[in-house]
């Protein structure tokens, strides 16, 4: 599969706002909406993202703490409608702004652009006073108990300002973070699984993810148990970074395991995993694919991003979302679990094996669906996906 290369010849249009956290330290936000091919990993894999790292893991994991602590307690009115249908909590604004607030506190010398889900609209309307100061009594709670930031107690104002720090355009030019503050907000309101996905871009290519999964169980979700952990244990941290692998580990832990994708390649013994939400993807699509492919087992239905890192484990070996006609897919619900199974050895891409390619903006252009698993099985699946792909489209 061949990766073209362009020259990028066009000047990013900046935005400078002023950082509130940072004193004398100004925020550029860049957007760019140059067309450009994505660049092959390897390139990055010689360059240093430790400080990057160590701040991503720093602000997914308080991030998941918030979480933690809302899901145990949720209630009604924590949970409002926005225009697309699905909720938002208040959980989800503050995982916003305290991933917003501590990458800026944790590297305060660079420039900071932010491509995130949420935006602070439905927050300034009449009436939404109580979740404002809800919100930022959670996230002030958080950095009290993390004790890193003792210097700091936010106002409503300040927590606004963070959460719309996510309005960056991203692109092919420059650093962009990418966030999904709660990626399986329905998952989170059952009680099931959802997760604080982060990745952050750098010339349009993924260079860096950490997925956190505070309900995924540490032993493996495919019924067979792993060594990884105790039984009952829950809530996962996965981290990859181009050219390190993916690493796996537990979210009150720094204890950490190297892990790869399945290495299984017949496609009869292979599990798959696909949305839980029927509106999120085609299973009727799904199970014409499985079935061509031999695959028996029934399909694993898990919210979020939890999957790619689930998979990136060896959990399961296939992935499959065919969103309905009309949806875009957005960056921030695929970054950081696309990393996070490239870099344990798996492929992601669009169902007509085309690599996915964050550098366009806020959308992924992509064919039909995004498929994933291991480099053995791509070839068998992609054909099995094209013919029935072809035969749904016959059948119209």
């Amino acid at each position: 599969m061949s990766i073209n290369f362009v020259s990028i010849i066009a000047k990013p249009k900046i935005t400078i706002t002023t950082n509130p956290f940072l004193v004398s330290s100004p925020l550029l936000f860049f957007s760019n909406k140059t067309k450009m091919k994505p660049s092959i990993l390897t390139a990055f894999s010689s360059m240093s993202y430790d400080k990057e790292l160590a701040a991503a893991k720093k602000a997914a994991s308080l991030a998941a703490r918030l979480c933690q602590k809302v899901q145990k307690a949720i209630l009604q009115s924590d949970v409002q409608s926005k225009s697309d249908k699905s909720p938002v909590t208040v959980a989800d604004y503050g995982s916003q702004a305290l991933v917003s607030y501590v990458l800026q506190r944790e590297l305060p010398s660079e420039l900071f652009s932010l491509v995130a889900e949420e935006d602070s609209e439905d927050l300034r309307k009449d009436g939404a006073q109580e979740t404002q100061e809800r919100i930022t009594k959670l996230v002030n709670d958080i950095l009290a108990s993390d004790g890193s930031y003792s210097d700091s107690i936010l106002s409503t104002d300040d927590v606004v300002k963070a959460i719309d720090c996510g309005k960056s355009e991203g692109g092919s030019r420059g650093r962009h973070w990418v966030l999904d503050p709660i990626d399986g907000t329905k998952g989170f309101l059952r009680g099931d699984q959802y997760a604080i996905a982060l990745a952050l871009l750098d010339e349009g290519t993924v260079v860096l993810g950490v997925l956190a999964c505070p309900n995924l169980p540490l032993t493996s979700i495919a019924g067979g148990g792993s060594h990884h952990s105790l039984p009952g244990e829950v809530g996962c941290l996965f981290f990859s970074v181009a050219g390190g692998g993916t690493y796996m580990h537990s979210l009150d832990s720094s204890s950490a395991v190297k892990v790869q994708v399945s290495s299984i390649d017949n496609p009869e013994e292979a599990s798959f995993f696909e949305s839980y939400e029927a509106a999120h993807s085609m299973h009727d699509l799904s199970s014409s694919i499985a079935k061509k492919l031999g695959v028996k087992a029934p399909p694993v239905r898990i919210d979020s991003q939890a999957k790619y890192g689930a998979l990136s484990r060896g959990d399961g070996v296939i992935y499959l979302r065919f969103p309905h006609k009309g949806y875009r897919e957005k960056i921030w619900d695929h970054a950081a679990g696309y990393i996070v199974v490239a870099e344990a050895g798996g492929v992601v891409t669009d169902a007509a094996g085309n690599p996915l390619d964050f550098s366009k903006g806020r959308y992924l252009d992509l064919d039909t669906g995004i498929i994933v698993t291991n480099q053995k099985l791509m070839p068998s699946l992609l054909k099995a996906v094209r013919e029935s792909i072809e035969e749904k489209v016959s059948s119209l």
